[in-house]
């Protein structure tokens, strides 16, 4: 039997068998969420996302043989059209920003309400960003700690344009075609706005023209394309 096709293919990695079977349980009650593999490692995870292609990985961070945090470099690198979930217990701010900068698409904590975890696997589907509450509260405290406001260089006008449609859930295309330029220069723009802001990510960048007041806290979920 055929699926719709809106079913969203997910593979789940995590260490632990039972662990697994309660997140797929709650992931295909759902009625849109297929969980097509499933791994108990990283080598694993990354094998069987090059075979079934999934549109979103859902990993643990502490995993034998490649972590939540090497396999997702991976994907970035040789499977960028998979969206990337982080479930985990873990929520020490070394593991959140080196999630963040290895290009996770989201942070959800496994303390996290079912609604919140479907919620999660959907949007990061949709090629948003999503981070768990406490993840949101803790982002924000480092980029407080950060650069002071006056020793960060402005943003030209173009580049707030930019920035600000990048919070708003606007993909690079989406951009250019918002703004009449190429994806070349909106990936420009963006590469002097994180070289400004000192980011990493956009949801780095934009965090921190929130803490600077440049932008609203309440732009709307943020596509890392």
């Amino acid at each position: 039997m055929s699926h719709p096709p809106s079913l969203i293919r997910v593979l789940l990695a995590d260490d632990h068998a039972v662990v697994r079977a309660g997140i797929r349980q709650l992931l295909e009650h759902s009625g849109d969420i297929q969980v097509v593999a499933e791994a108990s490692d990283g080598e694993t995870a990354q094998a069987l996302i090059s075979q079934h292609q999934p549109d979103v990985a859902v990993l643990d961070i502490q995993m034998p043989k490649a972590s939540g945090i090497e396999v997702t470099r991976w994907v970035r690198a040789y499977a960028p059209q998979v969206g990337v979930l982080i479930l985990t217990a873990y929520d020490d701010d070394p593991y959140v920003l080196a999630v963040l900068q290895a290009g996770a698409n989201g942070y959800v904590l496994k303390t996290a309400a079912p609604e919140e975890l479907i919620r999660a696997v959907r949007d990061v589907r949709q090629g948003k960003s999503v981070l768990d509450a406490v993840i949101t509260q803790k982002l924000m405290a480092h980029m407080f700690s950060g650069p002071p406001k006056a020793a960060v260089e402005e943003l030209t006008a173009r580049e707030m344009e930019v920035l600000s449609l990048a919070a708003r859930g606007f993909t690079n295309k989406a951009i250019a075609v918002q703004l009449k330029i190429s994806d070349r220069t909106v990936q420009g723009h963006l590469a002097h706005i994180f070289a400004k802001l000192q980011a990493s990510s956009r949801t780095e960048a934009v965090m921190r023209a929130v803490s600077l007041g440049w932008i609203s806290q309440h732009a709307g979920a943020i596509s890392e394309e």
